[in-house]
């Protein structure tokens, strides 16, 4: 029996699987941020719900792409 070389990792290509799902990952936070501020909109009648809540999701989805950058270049 031969045995068999083991396979080079490609580094390149898990580095991009992992940037495609920081971005999904930041898209479904926002997302999710503005639909819980227009719910919340709704539910207690009031206006500034949506927007606290999407500018949340945006500060929370941006320090999150920043911590998984810095964990990807360490």
């Amino acid at each position: 029996m031969s045995q068999q070389k083991p396979r080079k990792d490609n580094k390149d290509l898990r580095n991009a699987a992992r940037l495609t799902g920081i971005a999904i990952q930041m898209g479904a936070t926002i997302y999710l941020g503005n639909f819980l501020g227009s719910w919340l909109d709704g539910k207690f009648d009031k206006t500034f719900w949506e927007t606290t809540c999407t500018l949340l999701a945006i500060v929370l989805s941006i320090y999150s792409v920043i911590k998984q950058a810095n964990r990807l270049n360490s």
